[in-house]
């Protein structure tokens, strides 16, 4: 199965100009792409192809002065740009027709400069790459200073950069694991959950409660 892994990443500021041009262009193919598909069911057109929109938007844009600096980032971005607008239109798809289940899926939308979070995804073939040092290599970016917390089972297939409403910017790694059971047990124990004590086990054990309201209170009185 597949699993995913985020982790707070460091760009120096040459870095995050090079994060926001390639954030920038993968807004691009996807709202070129979005509109051209629009304007095709609109105008009672077939439904205009994966291959032939990434022929229009990307092929074709690099040799246009409007989109000349498409050539500027790594092309695997831009193909992924039009990879998720191809998920969100067959999860609307499947929505419509009732072969997904839960909430209704809106249509694909455009999307702005002023949203709250941007994201771009490099894959095996942009060639990315975790370091001996720790940094992420990302093609036409830098090595980025990763913040491990815990190490990756495999060899990740993808990793998505991902910048919040806050300005802080994560790196978010899918790998490959394997899906084995725990090992038996013969021993087993009760839980009950309680007030002083987020539970208690039946073999005495006492499991504290987490108080982040306090402990918040205390940083913010000591902040100020």
């Amino acid at each position: 199965m597949q699993l995913r892994y985020n982790f707070r990443v460091y760009p120096t500021p040459g870095q995050q100009i090079e994060l926001a041009r390639a954030f920038g262009c993968a807004r691009v193919v996807f709202n070129d792409a979005l509109r051209l598909r629009r304007q095709a069911r609109e105008q009672g057109l077939p439904y205009v192809s994966d291959a032939e929109l990434s022929k229009q938007v990307i092929t074709r844009a690099k040799t246009t002065p409007e989109r000349a600096w498409l050539g500027e980032v790594s092309a695997v971005v831009l193909q992924q740009a039009l990879a998720d607008l191809n998920t969100a239109y067959r999860n609307f798809f499947a929505s419509v027709t009732g072969k997904r289940n839960g909430r209704k899926v809106a249509p694909p939308r455009f999307r702005s400069r002023k949203d709250n979070r941007q994201a771009m995804r490099f894959t095996k073939n942009s060639r990315f790459k975790v370091l001996d040092n720790g940094r992420l290599r990302l093609p036409k970016i830098g090595d980025l200073v990763v913040r491990w917390s815990r190490t990756l089972p495999s060899d990740p297939s993808s990793v998505a950069i991902i910048k919040d409403a806050a300005g802080r910017y994560f790196a978010s790694f899918v790998v490959q694991s394997t899906d084995e059971p725990l090992p038996e047990l013969d021993s087993e124990v009760g839980i009950d959950l309680g007030l002083t004590h987020f539970a208690v086990l039946s073999d005495g054990t006492k499991v504290t409660a987490p108080k982040f309201l306090r402990r918040a209170a205390r940083k913010l009185k000591r902040l100020q």
